[in-house]
């Protein structure tokens, strides 16, 4: 019982030299800094407002290579996270070290348990990194279910206006939130510059073959090109995507329902097995008195 004190004291002992040493800010400090921000978008709670401040000192004495950091980059701006990769990559560090830290403790209780705690640090790091690729992923899933509709739009409204710039403007209207952010950059792009580039940017952001499917056909409309029946069997092609992924989302359905019924039968069970075993511990203490 000592050596647990004395271990838990001596960590938190050197946790609050070394915060005092690197000058890391307090909780409240962070706290007010992050309140009036005038660019928070979302509540944070407050252990990711102080970890972000301890994660600021790393990110400024990191070093990253040159392509690396341009490629993870690119995917935060992909997945929409306004950080900058030194800060994405101190994150990953700081969190994965407060769960390392806990090994000094557990060192003097259970020996054995330290490489454990070891290894969930480290398998918090990696999840961590790979968190980018799961939301580009998942962003990229939301987006290529959005696109039949698209799709149906460009096709109905290329009997009336060629106008890609204006097919794009009008479905923003009515585009959900990760396609519209897309087609924001997109429509600005154009504005500003060549109507090609901007879409072929698109295609490269979203890195879809169904959006690269969809600028071929905008590039094609650019061009002049009869694109009518193109849009016509990619409307009917899409459509049979989002009616596979519907069927494999409703196939996941049952076994979910199975789950919950087995859970629900297990209780209605436990409910007999207290009563019957009460009534019998009842009956049981009646016959010895």
């Amino acid at each position: 019982m000592i050596q647990a004190i004395v271990g838990i004291l001596c960590g938190l002992g050197l946790f609050y030299i070394l915060v005092d040493v690197y000058a890391i800010p307090y909780y409240k400090t962070s706290k007010a800094v992050e309140s009036i921000s005038k660019q928070q978008k979302e509540k944070t709670s407050g252990l990711d407002v102080w970890l972000k401040g301890v994660a600021g000192f790393f990110a400024k004495h990191m070093r990253l290579n040159e392509f690396k950091k341009a490629q993870l980059q690119n995917d935060l701006n992909t997945a929409q996270m306004n950080i900058s990769p030194e800060m994405f990559k101190a994150n990953a560090i700081v969190k994965s070290l407060i769960i390392a830290s806990f090994a000094i403790p557990v060192l003097f209780i259970l020996p054995l348990l330290s490489p454990i705690i070891l290894v969930l640090a480290i398998a918090l790091y990696n999840n961590e990194v790979r968190s980018v690729s799961k939301r580009i992923k998942a962003k990229r899933r939301k987006i290529e279910y959005e696109l039949p509709r698209l799709v149906f739009t460009i096709e109905k409204t290329l009997k009336h206006n060629r106008d890609v710039l204006y097919m794009l403007d009008s479905y923003m209207e009515s585009a959900g939130p990760e396609i519209k952010h897309e087609l924001e950059i997109t429509v600005a792009d154009m504005r500003s510059g060549n109507y090609e580039a901007a879409i072929t940017r698109l295609e490269s952001r979203v890195g879809s073959s169904m959006m690269s499917d969809v600028c071929r056909g905008l590039i094609g409309i650019l061009r002049g090109d009869d694109t009518e029946m193109y849009w016509a069997s990619l409307s009917i092609k899409f459509n049979d995507i989002q009616r596979q992924q519907l069927r494999l989302e409703a196939q996941k359905v049952p076994r979910k329902v199975k789950r919950l019924s087995m859970c629900l039968l297990l209780c209605f069970m436990l409910i007999y097995v207290v009563v019957i075993f009460s009534q019998i511990m009842s009956s049981v203490g009646v016959l010895f008195t």
